[in-house]
């Protein structure tokens, strides 16, 4: 290695000159090691939140239920409940999907989905009769109509027609009552979304409280349907995000 010296200064001049240069040196090291470091941890946190952000998203590739196009849940008893989402499925859960010991509801309001508790022949308890007269009141247009409550009924099967009075017209999912209803409620605006297994499920809140992993509870309020969704996942910490959409209703919402 050579060294440059200074003739015009001692020997202790140059030594000093080079000593300081060598301490620059030093720190300039020292300053990059240490910018190297923060690079690396700063990546090692990119890559998990990368990791996070990829199981949030990612959608679980399984064979759905029939049940799924439709509004669903599974009762705290176990029983499966269905409903429509709009005019069309309102027809094919009434006419293809009920069966003569199910049970119907609807609430009293233009705009409510037909609810069917699928019995199989068992007898159910008032507390999933509630679960379904929740679920309907929720997907009813009450819920974008600002009602904090409504009332819904219950009637077996063969009391829902197509059947129209005189000189009336029954409109594509809508269905004539007859006879006496069999039970009333009054259920709170409120539903629940969780997860189960990595599957979104949502719909009357003691349903899902029972059945699922985790959850969140939802209510009316201002917020876009897809804002909340978000949110919602995240608290989840996973979901896919067009699922957690498919179990909100019609109009704004909040997190409680």
């Amino acid at each position: 290695m050579r060294v440059k010296l200074d003739v015009t200064k001692s020997l202790e001049q140059n030594a000093e000159v080079y000593f300081e240069k060598a301490k620059k040196a030093k720190k300039k090291i020292a300053g990059t090691k240490e910018a190297i470091e923060k690079l690396k941890k700063k990546l090692e946190t990119l890559k998990k939140e990368e990791v996070i952000e990829k199981k949030k998203v990612e959608k679980i590739e399984r064979k759905k239920e029939w049940y799924e196009k439709f509004h669903w849940f599974i009762s705290s008893e176990g029983f499966l409940c269905i409903g429509g989402r709009d005019a069309t499925s309102n027809e094919i859960v009434i006419k293809k999907h009920t069966d003569k010991d199910d049970l119907v509801l609807h609430a009293d309001v233009a705009g409510s989905p037909f609810f069917v508790i699928k019995t199989e022949g068992k007898k159910v308890s008032n507390a999933t009769m509630e679960e379904a007269a929740q679920a309907t009141a929720v997907y009813s247009r009450a819920w974008k109509a600002g009602i904090s409550t409504i009332e819904v009924f219950m009637v077996n099967p063969e009391q829902v027609s197509k059947e129209a009075k005189a000189g009336e017209y029954m409109a594509k999912g809508a269905f004539m009552i007859y006879g006496k209803k069999l039970k009333n409620f009054n259920p709170d605006l409120r539903l629940a979304v969780g997860i189960k297994d990595g599957v979104i499920i949502g719909g009357a809140v003691n349903a899902i409280k029972k059945n699922a992993d985790k959850f969140v509870i939802v209510v009316q309020g201002s917020g876009k349907t897809a804002a909340i969704a978000k949110k919602i996942q995240k608290k989840l910490g996973c979901g896919d995000l067009d699922d957690i959409i498919r179990m909100l209703p019609a109009g704004g919402c909040k997190i409680e």
